[in-house]
């Protein structure tokens, strides 16, 4: 099982949304971590054949899915950041529509339906209104209908944005539990999504793929590269201007900034431990984008 995507890049008019971007994916979760605008949508939007690129090619286990799509959507599932659900259809009523759909047979949707809900802990939900879940409910339901095809390529876009803190480590739980036999792929832009179920994260920035590697590979990267500063509240928004910073705490003895930086910012700066979220600002800021 491969995903192969090479040298893709995509063009809307004269804006450029990906220039480039190379990839080759195995089973496992693989994070897609970047800023807004980073190209990440488009790109998770040719992967699930519903663009193509205007040069490069995209292949599932060697075939080109420009050329032939269904080979892939046999084994897709797909939640898209903008997923939407009837909200006077319950979870039973609205899954059994999004399998006929897929062309699940009456027979295997209803025992596959019946399988997720109990999995997703929507079994004594299933006959309320959607319109009445609160967001991490109505996600369970999403990664539902992504599963339903029991898919080899799991595509994920945003998926725990409005989730509250509690919903979220559950929802990243249960895509990591999915990972073993197929390819997950977290597309998003905060770091702790991805920071502990994803054993590899492609940064991307400006359409572009900054770089594809081990978390503890990247946080490596930056060691004696962070620093803490004790500035007054007056020079924060100079220091912004000229560092990247990675977090600004006010205490008694004035702001505490958190300083991304190949040189010590400050005669009294102190090295402080790495992190994958410094890791990921210093890549991005590299390339003159805002994370």
């Amino acid at each position: 099982m491969e995903l192969q995507i090479e040298q893709v890049s995509k063009t809307y008019g004269s804006k450029s949304a990906l220039n480039g971007v190379s990839l080759k994916l195995k089973p496992g979760v693989v994070g897609l971590l970047g800023p807004n605008g980073a190209g990440k949508s488009t790109l998770m939007r040719m992967l699930a054949t519903i663009e193509q690129p205007t040069t490069g090619k995209i292949t599932w286990n060697g075939v080109d899915i420009a050329r032939q799509p269904q080979i892939l959507r046999q084994e897709l599932g797909y939640l898209p950041q903008d997923f939407g659900v009837y909200p006077n259809l319950t979870p039973l009523e609205f899954l059994d529509y999004m399998a006929a759909m897929k062309g699940l047979s009456a027979k295997t949707a209803r025992t596959r339906i019946n399988e997720l809900l109990e999995i997703l802990n929507l079994s004594h939900d299933r006959k309320r209104l959607l319109g009445g879940f609160s967001g991490g409910m109505r996600q369970r339901v999403g990664i539902a209908q992504s599963l339903l095809n029991d898919p080899s390529l799991l595509i994920v876009d945003e998926p725990t944005v409005g989730l509250d803190p509690g919903e979220r480590i559950r929802f990243r739980n249960l895509l990591s539990s999915l990972s073993a036999e197929r390819i997950v792929i977290l597309s998003t832009h905060i770091v702790t999504d991805v920071e502990s179920i994803a054993p590899t994260i492609a940064i991307m920035a400006k359409g572009r793929l900054v770089t594809y590697a081990e978390p503890e590979n990247l946080i490596q990267s930056v060691e004696e590269k962070v620093w803490n500063c004790i500035i007054p509240a007056a020079a924060l928004q100079d220091m912004q201007e000229k560092y990247t910073l990675s977090s600004a705490i006010q205490r008694s003895d004035g702001i505490h900034a958190r300083i991304v930086s190949d040189l010590r910012p400050m005669p009294n700066a102190t090295l402080l431990p790495s992190s994958l979220e410094d890791a990921y600002l210093y890549r991005v800021s590299s390339l003159g984008a805002t994370p």
